[in-house]
């Protein structure tokens, strides 16, 4: 009697513990929900769903409201779950920026079904669809956008691939939104990118595709080589091949990057697009270099003019004249994807660019500024006096006496950070006595002797690299010229003037980690079994040729005595020895498979308890903590206006 009583009792505590546990759950979820209403937590290694700051400042300061449009279909993507998930994160990116815009972001969410107005509107838009589905229907996602002025913008299509730069790219979408107006690039060139007559040939020249391109994005204003200031209005200064630049047009770039202005300079220890190479004789051996005097130095990073990569690894074989066969030119290099830096939004997607006598470029020593390299040799390279590429005849010659250094030398690089003036006592003298004895600058007192804040420059070796012989290819279809690009050259100078010609904030946005994180454990795992089964099926092939060859050695012996065909005993008993050593071997092969699931699974159940239990438990916990001390401060308030 005793017994069942203390049973009854049991099953009665139990009961009571599981009602007490659910109703304590039931309570701290309320808890939770009131204590923590509005509240985020990002707990994952890289911030990834933590707005940069300058996403926060651009979604924050937009002045008018702007219509997102969000499409994905999501009944056609049903069998494409990694889709599905990269789709919801980019979502819930969205939804987050529509938090912090304060109203002035208004995302609507659009699942196009086959056939329906909303498919017909994703096309209007020019979104691209994807044929993923099930039944090969067209899977649409992608982002479009409208603001007040019938400005309109599109992602037509989210690929996995560019997942890192995700952020940044609806970051620049909305910041073309709320910023309509084109930027303004000023380009100074001491080569003829635009089309001009050629006194040579007396014909005209046509201008590089590369800068016709440039027009077709952005608004571009000539500038001239002897300019004393650059206008206020210039978003981005496009310096191409500054050769001999007088001092006080030096001094007006220098001020200019002092008052923020962005500066992408293509400087080269020989342009083969310049004039005196043009004009061959001895004008030919004339300098042909560029360099932006003490303006690089004074902003840390150093550059000889003198001296131009060789690179054997990436260097292209060319046909100099039109009887002599192809031969590698380690001058002229063909970069690939490996040569380009994929974190940087400039050069993630480019696979190649082409470059011809580039010079190197290095972070000046004790400089505080940040050095990136976008583009960079192979560790095949030399540097070579400038003299070796010009007085060469026959390009085979340069790998004479050729000595790979081991080094990647930098062939393009940003640089960011606080920047020094070249001319810290004012505007050099040379630019004095022109009419007006003070620089432009200096007039209303505007000099400055570092900048305002971080400067944004991009400063590439090599000139010839814009030039159309590098990257495309002339093509008459019906009259009309057509060119094909080859390499990504014109693509390499579109990507620096939209990421510098747009806001300081939409440039601080770098590259994140991507959301499809790899299960470093797991493939650890896989790979360690796989070595033990690769060790075993080693075994199990040496055993079987060591027994073929005692088979082969027995069948040898008895045919030479005239034996029968039916087995010996001795090959009975090693074919059986065999038999049995090959189900041994296969017994713990599956057991070493086994085992690797064994592990697998108790890591995922390892981690299921974090994510059920723990994770929960913590924020309960932390629930109750932040309530007892919004109770105790409570009190303390009471009984201090009691006391009063």
């Amino acid at each position: 009697m005793t017994s069942r009583n203390t049973t009854v009792v049991r099953k009665t505590y139990g009961a009571g513990a599981l009602l007490a546990l659910a109703v304590l759950f039931i309570g701290v979820t309320i808890i939770i929900s009131f204590v923590l209403r509005g509240a985020r937590f990002d707990f994952t290694e890289s911030g990834l769903y933590t707005l940069a700051p300058g996403t926060k400042n651009i979604v924050g300061s937009l002045k008018e409201p702007i219509n997102l449009y969000f499409f994905f279909s999501q009944e056609a993507s049903s069998q494409s779950p990694e889709t599905r998930a990269y789709a919801q994160r980019v979502r819930e990116l969205l939804e987050e920026m529509q938090r912090r815009s304060s109203g002035k972001i208004r995302l609507t969410v659009i699942d196009p079904a086959p056939f329906s107005e909303d498919e017909d509107r994703a096309g209007e838009f020019g979104l691209q669809p994807a044929p993923t589905g099930p039944y090969g229907e067209p899977v649409y996602f992608g982002l479009a956008g409208t603001n007040s002025t019938d400005g309109r913008e599109t992602i037509p299509l989210f690929v996995e691939e560019k997942e890192q730069f995700l952020e940044y790219d609806i970051a620049s979408l909305i910041h073309r939104l709320g910023n309509p107006k084109k930027a303004t690039v000023g380009v100074l060139a001491g080569l003829p990118v635009d089309a001009s007559f050629d006194q040579f040939s007396g014909r005209m020249q046509e201008g590089w595709a590369s800068i016709q391109q440039l027009r077709e994005l952005v608004q571009v204003r000539t500038i001239a080589t002897d300019v004393a200031k650059i206008d206020s209005d210039i978003d981005v200064l496009l310096l191409i091949h500054p050769k001999d630049l007088q001092p006080k047009t030096l001094y007006a770039i220098d001020q200019f990057v002092m008052r923020g202005g962005k500066l992408i300079a293509f400087v080269d220890p020989q342009s083969e697009h310049d004039p005196a190479a043009q004009q061959g004789g001895p004008m030919a051996m004339a300098p042909r270099s560029s360099s932006l005097g003490p303006l690089l130095d004074a902003w840390g990073v150093a550059y000889d003019p003198g001296k131009a990569i060789g690179d054997r690894g990436l260097g292209l074989s060319v046909r100099m004249r039109q009887d002599d066969q192809p031969s590698q030119h380690i001058g002229i290099v063909g970069l690939n994807h490996d040569s380009m830096d994929p974190k940087d939004v400039v050069t993630s997607a480019l696979n190649s660019i082409n470059v011809w006598t580039a010079g190197a470029l290095k972070k000046k020593e004790g400089a505080t500024i940040q050095f990136t390299p976008l583009l960079q040799s192979s560790n095949d390279a030399e540097l070579l006096p400038v003299m070796q590429f010009s007085m060469m005849s026959d390009p085979r010659s340069l790998l004479e006496s050729f000595k790979p250094s081991g080094e990647r030398y930098t062939i393009a690089a940003r640089v960011h950070g606080k920047l020094k003036s070249a001319y810290p006592n004012g505007a050099p003298a040379a630019a004095e006595g022109e009419g007006d004895a003070k620089h432009p600058e200096q007039k209303s007192g505007e000099h400055l002797t570092e900048s305002k804040g971080d400067g944004d420059l991009i400063v590439v070796a090599d000139s010839d690299i814009l030039a159309d012989q590098m990257w495309v290819q002339s093509q008459n279809v019906f009259g009309q010229r057509v060119l094909m690009a080859v390499a990504n050259n014109g693509d390499f100078l579109a990507n620096a003037v939209d990421n510098l010609g747009g806001s300081s904030d939409l440039i601080s946005i770098r590259g994140r980690q991507s959301f499809f994180r790899p299960f470093t454990k797991v493939d650890e795992l896989r790979r360690h079994a796989g070595e033990q089964l690769s060790a075993k099926e080693k075994e199990l092939d040496t055993e079987l040729k060591d027994t073929e060859k005692r088979l082969s050695g027995l069948e040898a012996g008895r045919n030479a005595a005239g034996a029968s065909l039916v087995l010996t005993p001795e090959q009975q008993a090693e074919l059986e020895r065999f038999q049995q050593e090959r189900l041994r071997i296969r017994k713990e092969l599956r057991e070493v498979r086994r085992g690797l699931d064994v592990e697998i699974k108790e890591l995922g159940t390892r981690l299921k308890i974090l994510n059920i239990a723990l994770v929960p438990a913590l924020l309960a916990i932390g629930a109750l903590a932040l309530a007892l001390t919004r109770r105790r401060r409570l009190r303390a308030g009471r009984a201090a206006a009691h006391t009063g």
